[in-house]
C-alpha cells in the first residue's frame, strides 16, 4: 500500500510510525495524543490567516526552531506567507494545506 502523503508527513514531523494507516485514514502517536487524519473528498485547505475555514491548528513545541523548520520542509511542509512572530513562531502547511505552527515556547 502506498502511504499517503500527510500520514507520511504527521509520521515524520514526531519521529514516529503510523499506528493504523489504510488508503483513507492513518493515525499517528506521539506520545499521548492520538493524531488521525481522514480522507475527505473535495478537500479545500484553508487559507492562512483567513480562520473561517480553519479545521484545526496544531502548536509544536521544539527545542531549536531551526532544525525543527529544515526537517518539517524537508518532509513536505512549506512556509505560509503570513509569519506573525517568526522569531518564536514559524508558521508551516502541511502537504495538504493545514496551517501549523513551530514554537520554542515549550509549556513548563
Amino acid at each position: 500500500m502506498r502511504r499517503p502523503p500527510l500520514a507520511a508527513f504527521w509520521a515524520a514531523m514526531p519521529g514516529r510510525d503510523l499506528t493504523t494507516e489504510s488508503d483513507a485514514f492513518c493515525a499517528v502517536e506521539p506520545g499521548r495524543l492520538l493524531l488521525v487524519t481522514v480522507r475527505v473528498p473535495d478537500y479545500r485547505p484553508p487559507q492562512w490567516p483567513d480562520g473561517r475555514a480553519k479545521q484545526f491548528h496544531l502548536d509544536v513545541a521544539v527545542e531549536d526552531l531551526e532544525r525543527a523548520e529544515r526537517l518539517a520542509l524537508a518532509t513536505g511542509a512549506t512556509t505560509a506567507a503570513h509569519q506573525p512572530d517568526p522569531t518564536r513562531w514559524r508558521v508551516l502547511l502541511d502537504p495538504a494545506g493545514h496551517p501549523f505552527c513551530l514554537t520554542t515556547l515549550i509549556p513548563s
